[in-house]
Order: structure tokens, then sequence, then C-alpha cells
């Protein structure tokens, strides 16, 4: 029979598992929102149609550098969140398997307060700091 104090202890590592589950799955609501808007805005229309220009003229050779350069950023910026999925998806994997908050590098605890400001983190701050992440 289990003793009372390691059945609080296990209710309240849940209950902060839930709790970063909930901050995790808010944060990729929000990045998949960012994704679709950047989608819908930008990269989905012509380059004519993303300036605003439906004429017939021409586009001019710098006008449409700069179309092509706003296109590029938008095409980083929307890999650099989905890259941010993948880490946020690992988190909540991590919370499933119960490894959830401990250090992918020295199996130590990583500090509530890392995983309040960073919830997808994977790895404590000494680990970062000793191998340069």
């Amino acid at each position: 029979m289990p003793n009372k104090k390691q059945t609080t202890t296990t209710t309240a590592a849940a209950k902060d598992y839930s709790r970063f589950a909930k901050l995790l799955n808010e944060k990729k609501a929000r990045i998949l929102k960012d994704v679709t808007q950047m989608a819908k805005e930008h990269l989905g229309n012509s380059q004519r149609e993303s300036s605003g220009d439906l004429s017939t003229y021409s586009i001019h050779m710098a006008d449409m550098g700069t179309d092509a350069a706003e296109r590029e950023t938008m095409l980083s910026l929307a890999s650099s969140e989905q890259k941010l999925i993948q880490k946020v998806n690992h988190a909540l994997e991590r919370i499933n398997q119960g490894t959830y908050g401990v250090c992918e590098i020295c199996s130590g605890k990583i500090p509530d307060e890392r995983l309040e400001a960073l919830p997808e983190a994977t790895i404590c701050i000494k680990c970062m700091k000793k191998f340069d992440f």
C-alpha cells in the first residue's frame, strides 16, 4: 500500500504536468494560428496579388526583388515556427512518457522556473551552457 507522502507527490507532479501540457497546447495553437495567417497573407498569393497590384502593367524589377525577399522571409519564419511546433510536440510526448522536466543530457531536474518560461525545454541551463546550445 503506497504511503500518503508518495501519493501526494505523484498527484502534485501530475498537476504540474497538466499545467505545462496546457501551456504547451496553448503555445502550439498560437503558432499554428500565426503560420496559417502568414500562409494566407503571403505565401498563397502571386507576386502581383501580394503587392496589391491587380493591373495589367508589369511589375518593376526592384519591386519583384522586394517581393521575393519578403516571401523568403515569410518562408524562413514558417520554417522556424515548424521547428518550434516539433519541439512543443516532443515536450508533450515527454509528458506522456513521464520524462518531462528531466534534462535529456544529465538526467537532472529542469527547474519549474525554466519550464514556465520555456515549456518545451528539454535541457537544463547548466548543460545548455556547458555544451553551448
